[in-house]
């Protein structure tokens, strides 16, 4: 008797939405505590409180509608066989329309089409939801409806001129890969990454957001001086227009080599009360760079997936595997999905691993603006980041551990404030 593959991914799927949800409940529990964590009291007004608490229990009850509903369709797709009857009828559909249902390629497109189609219909009321209903509701969503869809459409349109080469390409070097598969498709996608780190920044992102230089002035020197003092390689320094869609803010850097860029979003900028809020920011964004923080993240990623495409290498070859999902034969595509619904629980270990380096890095990086001399201004940016973009103020550890990427606040200024103290 074959082992029962499918059953028993949807078994972990529910044990693993029953276990996120449990952590759910605490963190909302949480987010209805009645005061700020004593850190933060005479910190953050009890206004800016109010609204967080507001803004993070509306998206939390969100939350819990989202999941279930998630849960639900993905449990039903794998045990009623909606996904063979999905790629059963995608090449029906070729045979409608007089293309040839025999080459993968094409069956492969036709099926990938049908799921996008899907997708976009089953995501878009909690899409709309979420920002015309609750980010218009705590001031943040700043985007027309137009302007809503026409992304939509912008990110459609570019799946389609952009994901064909890539599946094509995917589907042939799994057909012809013989032993090297592994290697061969780890070398495709490393080179394909690269692509896109070099051409998203110059060619994608301007088709949403409109880039202009930072004007000349204070803040624009003193960036400069900080990144010159590092010898940091900026060649271009930008402010993105983010508050065409939104109020919230960030900053991030991008580029190879010589030729590094700072984005700041408009948003940021008008935020902070004054420059040097600004400056801490970058000082800590700078901080990832010198601490190569961003080349260990890239190294780490390169090496799970081509230990993922080893795995793949192993099963994809399975009858077994592919006739408990439903499959009589073994699309190229279809194993790589398989895979992915077999390793779900790995990759639960393997992302609250990258989480909790990825905290690390965060504080490394905040120590670094701090030896920089921006122990204050940072501390008033992170603080005025946290009223300003309502993040919860009171979070679940258990919660926080297993989900934040980044340390809440009070961690944050806890281990900033820690050798202030220490040198008293």
């Amino acid at each position: 008797m074959a082992f029962p593959y499918m059953e028993a991914v949807v078994g972990f799927m529910i044990l693993m939405y029953v276990f996120e949800s449990y952590l759910d409940l605490r963190q909302h529990a949480a987010l209805k505590l009645p005061t700020l964590p004593k850190t933060l009291q005479g910190v953050i007004s009890q206004e800016k409180f109010e609204k967080s608490r507001a803004y993070s229990l509306d998206k939390s009850y969100f939350h819990f509608v989202h999941e279930f509903v998630t849960i639900l369709m993905d449990s039903a797709i794998l045990l009623f066989g909606v996904l063979p009857w999905f790629w059963m009828s995608s090449g029906e559909f070729l045979l409608f329309i007089r293309l040839n249902a025999e080459n993968e390629i094409l069956h492969t497109l036709a099926f990938l089409a049908g799921v996008m189609f899907w997708s976009q219909i089953t995501d878009l009321p909690f899409s709309l939801y979420s920002t015309f209903v609750i980010e218009a509701r705590h001031g943040f969503n700043k985007q027309t409806v137009w302007l809503f869809f026409r992304d939509m459409i912008k990110g459609i349109a570019l799946s389609i001129v952009i994901g064909p080469p890539i599946v094509a390409a995917i589907v042939v070097i799994v057909q012809k890969g013989g032993p090297y598969l592994a290697i061969y498709l780890w070398g495709f996608m490393l080179v394909l990454s690269l692509v896109m780190m070099t051409l998203y920044p110059l060619l994608i992102a301007p088709l949403f957001n409109k880039f202009t230089p930072l004007p000349d002035g204070e803040l624009r020197v003193k960036i400069e001086n900080l990144a010159s003092s590092l010898k940091f390689p900026l060649k271009k320094l930008f402010v993105v227009d983010g508050s065409t869609r939104s109020s919230h803010s960030n900053a991030y850097m991008y580029g190879f080599f010589k030729n590094k860029r700072i984005v700041l979003y408009d948003t940021l900028i008008q935020q902070c009360k004054n420059e040097e809020e600004v400056v801490a920011v970058i000082a800590h964004e700078l901080g990832h760079w010198k601490l190569n923080h961003t080349m260990y993240s890239f190294i780490a990623v390169q090496i799970l997936t081509f230990l993922q495409f080893g795995g793949y290498t192993l099963v994809r070859n399975s009858s077994d595997l592919f006739r408990s999902f439903g499959f009589d034969t073994q699309p190229v595509l279809i194993g790589l999905i398989i895979f992915q619904h077999t390793v779900i629980p790995l990759q639960h270990l393997v992302s609250f691993a990258l989480n909790l380096v990825s905290r690390s890095f965060e504080f490394q990086a905040d120590a670094f603006a701090k030896k920089l001399g921006y122990s204050s201004a940072l501390r008033a940016g992170l603080v005025k980041l946290q009223e300003e973009n309502l993040s919860a103020m009171n979070t679940d550890p258990w919660y926080s551990a297993y989900h934040y990427s980044h340390p809440p606040l009070v961690e944050r200024l806890a281990a900033i404030d820690e050798p202030d103290k220490k040198e008293d």
